[in-house]
């Protein structure tokens, strides 16, 4: 099976500027996919939902979601969870983890923008969930030098 190590995938997982992209299911049925900032802590994806998006009511409604966390250059490393995402902290709670939310800014920007988003939406109620890492499956190219069948599925290879 194709995989990074653990500590391979706890690195990409803490390297600033990626994002999660969520996959949930509207109110039709129909897949839903928006990226969103996050933070990778205890073996968790962490990431907030403002109140008034419309993947915050479709993870009420059905908590089973996908998501991913990859990259745009070589080796095109990746890491998919499939579970149920675990509301921490509901809307209007924001206080109790208002220090999380600002860990997550921090990975997009520099300390005064993060800053800055904060203020600008502090009167935004959010809520603060999270999806368990146990269970993902992770992925990347070969690197030059590397044999294709060490790092790749055997299934592309029968």
């Amino acid at each position: 099976m194709p995989v990074l190590s653990p500590s391979e995938a706890i690195t990409f997982l803490d390297e600033p500027g990626h994002l999660l992209r969520l996959a949930t299911i509207d109110d039709d049925g129909a897949p839903y996919i928006v990226p969103i900032w996050f933070v990778h802590e205890d073996g968790r994806l962490w990431f907030t939902p403002r109140e008034r998006s419309a993947w915050w009511s479709h993870v009420q409604r059905a908590p089973r979601v996908a998501a991913t966390v990859d990259e745009e250059a070589l080796p095109y490393r990746k890491v998919v969870v499939r579970a149920d995402v675990r509301i921490e902290h509901a809307p209007g709670d924001d206080d109790a983890w208002r220090d999380v939310y600002r860990r997550i800014a921090l990975r997009y920007g520099p300390p005064e923008m993060a800053d800055g988003y904060l203020a600008a939406t502090h009167d935004e109620p959010r809520a603060l969930l999270s999806l368990p890492l146990e269970g993902a499956t992770t992925w990347r190219m070969p690197l030059p030098g590397e044999d294709p069948t060490s790092i790749w599925a055997a299934r592309y290879y029968h």
